[in-house]
């Protein structure tokens, strides 16, 4: 059996960052994701899905993404039955996060980010250059002798 999911959407909100008797990190969050078609008359319809994330990736979600943040999500979906203080049967569907990357730069325009003191492990332009390629000489081929 199979229980695979690979989500890509925008924070709906910042995450929140919660801590287990054990002191064992969990995080949760919303993302929204646009559904692929539109009625005419009608405005973009999203789908809006529950993920929760724990131990360092969590705290790591939790220092660098903030509301409007582009992620992909890959996980597994998880639901919960609890009964609400009414006596209510409840279920709750989330995906249990395995994977959450980060999917546009620091300081994007399109979503807010933290302050610029705070330092991402995933800012590539602070990246060491790999020295033993940036001597080697750019080579041209032509198209027709690509083989794809």
């Amino acid at each position: 059996m199979i229980n695979r999911v690979v989500l890509v959407g925008r924070l709906t909100k910042d995450p929140e960052l919660r801590r287990t008797a054990g002191d064992i990190p969990v995080v949760t969050f919303t993302i929204a994701i646009n559904r692929p078609y539109a009625k005419t008359d009608q405005d973009q319809q999203a789908d809006f899905i529950n993920c929760t994330a724990w131990r360092r990736q969590a705290e790591t979600v939790h220092q660098y993404l903030t509301k409007g943040s582009l992620v992909g999500v890959e996980g597994r979906i998880q639901t919960r039955n609890y009964e609400d203080a009414q006596g209510q049967r409840r279920v709750f569907t989330e995906v249990l996060a395995d994977s959450v990357q980060f999917l546009e730069p620091k300081g994007s325009s399109s979503s807010q980010r933290p302050s610029a003191s705070s330092q991402s492990p995933y800012d590539y332009q602070d990246a060491p250059s790999n020295s033993s390629y940036d001597d080697e000489p750019i080579i041209d081929i032509p198209d027709d002798d690509l083989p794809f």
